[in-house]
């Protein structure tokens, strides 16, 4: 069982990017330009390591591999996307890796990518790639080739040697265990689960019941082994269940105009863990987007408009326009989702005004933009 963190680590350590392993500051896969950026990487990486694992790393700064974190980032769809736009997909894989040092909510992203032992190119246009392009790692730099070049195996050994120092073993999965529950979360209310005398999942937030069900909020859950960050919301509810062979989450998401809040399922996880060292990780989207009358929706998203347009020009905000900023990330959202597609535009317009303006309604953006990603993927 591969320690993810440490395999995070050898990789910085092991020298530069090269055709292995990539390291990115971020991604921007909401965005076309970053979603394009995206996939060519992932092409490239599966065409030059046929038949082994290859990385990207997110959350490095370039220059000096100065751990700095990203957002989490739950997409568990991200197959999806690949398989939409590359011809024989690899199998890919997005994982969240907690580091000590990092501000709370901050990880550092493990892409995995496992070729299918055949050539991948582009299915069709995106940005400024054509449908057919096919891409090479060339050092650290992702390169378009001819169709016809042959697949070469270069890196097994090399890639096989860094996943073996990246071994988990027990010190690290108790080291682990103790630092969630007794460190990293000791004013929240705190458990943990061992499933087949192998794997090690812990979950804190705040308890609360309601109605006889029970339900966490600010949630961290991690799969302690492999020091994967399972989920992690600051504002979402979550129900947490398990037997013998799984663990289950069900999250609910806050939505309404303005004051007329409720509370929707969102998506449905399972893990499952396996007598032969192996798990399996299911998603079901539950989401049903609320519809509302669109003479309304079209005025409340002029007025979002009009307040965006203030904060560009720094203008003062009356107390009720105020009020109606904190609302605007779900009311956005819920536009979005009956049909105003020029919504998702002005929420990335809306990013840099309103981190600059009041980071809780910029983490509310955050939270409505990665829910509008997971129902677009799905």
């Amino acid at each position: 069982m591969i320690n993810k963190r440490l395999l995070v680590k050898n990789l910085l350590a092991h020298n530069d990017e090269n055709s292995f392993y990539d390291k990115k500051r971020f991604v921007a896969i909401g965005q076309k330009e970053g979603k394009a950026k995206f996939l060519k990487h992932v092409c490239a990486l599966a065409n030059s390591n046929p038949k082994n694992n290859s990385f990207i790393v997110i959350g490095v700064e370039d220059e000096d591999s100065k751990i700095v974190g990203v957002d989490f980032f739950d997409d568990s769809k991200i197959q999806n996307l690949v398989n939409a736009y590359l011809e024989n997909p690899p199998l890919i894989s997005y994982e969240n890796i907690p580091f000590p040092d990092l501000p709370e909510g901050k990880v550092v992203g493990l892409v995995t990518i496992r070729s299918n032992g055949k050539i991948c190119s582009l299915r069709k246009n995106i940005w400024k790639y054509y449908g057919g392009m096919v891409f090479f790692r060339e050092g650290s730099i992702s390169m378009p080739k001819a169709f016809d070049i042959e697949l070469r195996d270069i890196n097994s050994e090399i890639v096989a040697t860094i996943e073996q120092h990246a071994r988990n073993n027990i010190e690290l999965t108790l080291d682990g265990v103790i630092d969630f529950i007794n460190h990293r979360h000791k004013d929240l209310e705190s458990d943990y689960k061992v499933f087949k005398e192998q794997f090690v999942v812990c979950w804190a937030g705040i308890k609360k019941k309601v109605r006889g069900e029970t339900y966490f909020s600010r949630v961290d859950i991690e799969l302690i082994n492999e020091q994967v960050k399972l989920f992690y919301s600051a504002l979402d509810e979550v129900t947490i269940t398990f037997d013998e062979h799984s663990f289950t989450t069900i999250e609910y998401v806050q939505l309404g105009l303005k004051t007329k809040q409720t509370y929707y399922p969102l998506e449905k996880v399972v893990i499952t863990f396996k007598n032969n060292g192996t798990y399996s990780l299911q998603s079901d989207l539950l989401f049903k987007p609320p519809q509302h009358d669109k003479k309304t929706l079209y005025h409340i998203f002029n007025a979002n408009g009009a307040l965006l347009r203030k904060l560009e020009k720094n203008m003062n905000l009356s107390p009720s326009e105020k009020k109606d900023l904190k609302f605007l990330p779900d009311t956005y959202l819920i536009a979005y989702l009956n049909g105003f597609e020029e919504a998702k535009d002005q929420m990335e317009t809306a990013r840099p005004l309103l981190k600059k303006y009041d980071v809780a309604i910029y983490g509310s953006l955050k939270e409505a933009l990665r829910i509008m990603r997971k129902v677009q993927y799905n």
